[in-house]
């Protein structure tokens, strides 16, 4: 073997090295750009607003969903809800009109309509519901605290009337004075209670009006029951008084036309009308116990042995 022939078969492991080398550096080239690729990307989903960020500053607000695009290492990206809301405002202790406290729980449906405005001026989504709950609860404080106690747990008849549209015109009116770039679009009183030291009291209290009602109910009941039976009572004996007058003519009338008839028969044959008298009154005077005397010349007696004149 020749020293050339040596001289290639020492030189060929140092040229695989190179190779290997050089496609390790191209792979690492590839990953690297597939990496600033992927990276460079992001996804907009319903509902949410992506906020895009250049060393902290908002440069733009994506809210159209589908795949967007941004610098990388230089743009960061976060993301808001873009949609509706609930929030629950902490239950707090306001004073009514007549001087009686009460505890107020609520709560609010909002959204975020400038998000710009909002990390502008609220940093964060809790740092805005923050405010909006202090809002919301300075303007129910102050509404509820021109009515009494009665008014706002009792509806019937509570000057109440459109409360929650009037607190939610006013929070939003305040949040658009400070530009937070939200909105509140319900405000709603879910729970008003008593504080524990006023709760038996009131409680005792109101059983005690509702006894004094329904009392009242059952005097007008009574009054009303006695109005009906007096009345039916004088119904009853006017029916009545009628009833006699009428029974009473009728009967007179029936006497009047039997009379009219025994007079007509006594005209046709005196002899049997004496007789059917006579036959009448034994009726009403003899029965099986009766003792009878009578004279010889007692009509009486004269028809029962059969005698006429």
């Amino acid at each position: 073997m020749s020293d050339e022939q040596i001289f290639d078969q020492k030189d060929n492991h140092p040229v695989n090295i190179k190779r290997w080398v050089r496609f390790g550096i191209s792979l690492l080239i590839v990953i690297v750009i597939l990496l600033l690729v992927f990276s460079s990307m992001f996804i907009v989903k319903e509902g949410e607003y992506k906020v895009v960020r250049q060393f902290g500053e908002v440069i733009r607000i994506e809210n159209d969903p589908g795949l967007k695009f941004r610098i990388p290492l230089l743009h960061s990206v976060t993301t808001l809800p873009n949609k509706k809301m609930v929030y629950d405002v902490t239950e707090k202790e306001i004073n009514t009109l007549d001087k009686k406290r009460m505890i107020i729980d609520n709560y609010a449906v909002w959204e975020i309509i400038d998000p710009t405005l909002m990390i502008t001026n609220a940093k964060t989504e809790i740092n805005a519901e923050s405010r909006m709950g202090e809002f919301i609860f300075s303007v129910i404080r102050s509404e509820l605290g021109t009515m009494n106690y009665d008014e706002i747990i009792n509806d019937e008849g509570s000057t109440r009337g459109d409360l929650n549209q009037r607190v939610t015109q006013r929070v939003n009116e305040l949040l658009a004075r400070d530009n937070y770039g939200i909105q509140v679009d319900d405000v709603r009183i879910k729970r008003t209670d008593l504080p524990d030291e006023n709760e038996q009291s009131v409680f005792r209290r109101m059983i005690s009006e509702r006894e004094s009602k329904a009392q009242e109910y059952l005097s007008q009941g009574e009054a009303e029951k006695n109005r009906i039976i007096a009345q039916a009572d004088r119904d009853v004996k006017e029916m009545l008084s009628k009833a006699k007058a009428k029974a009473a003519q009728i009967r007179a009338e029936g006497e009047q036309e039997a009379a009219k008839l025994y007079n007509e028969a006594f005209k046709k044959d005196t002899a049997f009308y004496q007789l059917y008298r006579t036959l009448e009154s034994y009726k009403k005077t003899i029965n099986g116990d009766t003792t009878i005397i009578l004279p010889s010349d007692s009509p009486y007696t004269n028809s029962l042995l059969g005698y006429t004149e």
